[in-house]
């Protein structure tokens, strides 16, 4: 199996029948101090949950291009957090969401400092090298993890806070394969023209001056694009034992392709297997709304986030927050059920936050939100519907 064309047009989204993995493959727990279960940051993330929000600095950029962004839900990680340092081997990345054994068993409030990997598996180097030509079938997206979070049951929520995302190299490439646009003909959508070749483009990226560049193939045009790094991949374990494709976005997260997947922000997921198994990758140094060639500036990434368990809080669509918004990132094909996802999880929360009417919190939220096509590509699409809690009506 050559391309993700094919991977696509053969393989189930839901690969059942495979049990999940429950047992400790070489893992640890994470050393340092217990976190308690009602910590300060534990208190800032339930009140990020029903939307008020807390203090702290406004976060982040890129290279030497500050920009001002909404302060975090969690203002500090406490001093006494245990704290986990990994590096993960190659043969430490997994390629699936479901049915591998955690690499860490770690506590709630735990600050973990690791490294992901580029979503070709590291093997894609130079504009000559082609995924299909370098990489081993089957291993788009590696992940980092599997985290089992003690004490996390289904129908609990984890917050993965995000406190920092940095290139973890000075390049970054990018790809188009056969079939996997968002403009070209697939096996759902013929077309009579033919297909477009394999292409790889390399980028070189300047964290000094916040920006990653390239050229045209044939030399003559170069351009530059903004970098803007942030998780492509976030997710936890389907239910039911599934084993899900690390290409794939649903419920549990996954390959959503999200640019709001940054630091600063804080991404809700809700559990369905004991110990979540928490992973991520898929680093973006920066990518445009619906991904419509299939790859992002694509680069290995170097990740703090802090894992925080909310006991019997459910969380059945991917939430992401900071101090000013609120977001909700819906999965589906067609893109129209995508959005529709999401924005039922915003009427929903709307009518949680102030207690309007169904009809009325559907009419403001019709007002109100913004709703980028987030990528047009993967076997289901993603739209984010966004919220300034600022603009909650009061009663």
């Amino acid at each position: 199996m050559k391309s993700r064309r094919e991977f696509l047009a053969r393989t189930p989204i839901a690969l059942a029948g495979l049990a999940v993995a429950c047992g400790d493959r070489g893992g640890s727990s994470a050393a340092g101090g217990a976190a308690g279960a009602e910590s300060a940051a534990n208190a800032s993330a339930r009140t990020g949950a029903t939307g008020a929000t807390s203090s702290g600095a406004a976060t982040v950029a890129s290279g030497a291009a500050l920009t001002a962004r909404p302060a975090p839900l969690l203002s500090a990680v406490p001093a006494n957090a245990p704290v986990l340092t990994w590096t993960p081997k190659h043969e430490d990345l997994v390629y699936t969401f479901g049915g591998a054994a955690p690499r860490h068993r770690i506590r709630s409030g735990t600050h973990i400092i690791t490294w992901t990997e580029d979503c070709f598996d590291g093997a894609v180097k130079t504009a000559a090298d082609l995924p299909s030509k370098v990489m081993p079938p089957g291993h788009d997206n590696p992940q980092t993890g599997p985290f089992h979070v003690e004490g996390a049951e289904p129908g609990d929520t984890i917050a993965i806070h995000i406190l920092k995302l940095e290139p973890a190299r000075g390049y970054a490439v990018s790809s188009f394969g056969p079939g996997f646009g968002a403009i070209v003909g697939t096996d759902r959508t013929a077309m009579l023209g033919p297909d477009f070749p394999e292409t790889t483009w390399r980028y070189d990226v300047d964290t000094a001056k916040g920006v990653a560049r390239s050229q045209s193939r044939d030399g003559k045009h170069r351009w530059e694009v903004p970098l803007a790094p942030f998780l492509g991949c976030m997710g936890v374990a389907p239910s039911m034992g599934e084993v899900r494709s690390t290409i794939v976005p649903s419920f549990f997260g996954g390959n959503m392709d999200c640019p709001e997947v940054r630091a600063g922000n804080t991404v809700f997921l809700g559990v369905n297997v004991p110990g979540a198994l928490v992973s991520f990758g898929d680093g973006h140094y920066a990518m445009g709304d619906g991904e419509i060639m299939g790859a992002a500036i694509e680069g290995a990434m170097n990740v703090e986030v802090y894992i925080e368990l909310i006991k019997k809080q459910a969380t059945p669509v991917p939430r992401i927050e900071n101090s000013a918004q609120v977001m909700f990132v819906g999965n589906g094909r067609p893109l129209e059920d995508a959005a529709r996802v999401a924005y039922k999880a915003m009427v929903g929360w709307v009518r949680a936050q102030t207690g309007m009417a169904e009809m009325d919190a559907y009419q403001f939220t019709a007002q109100n939100v913004t709703a980028p096509i987030v990528q047009l590509v993967d076997p289901e699409f993603t739209v984010v519907v966004k919220l300034d809690k600022a603009r909650l009506p009061t009663r």
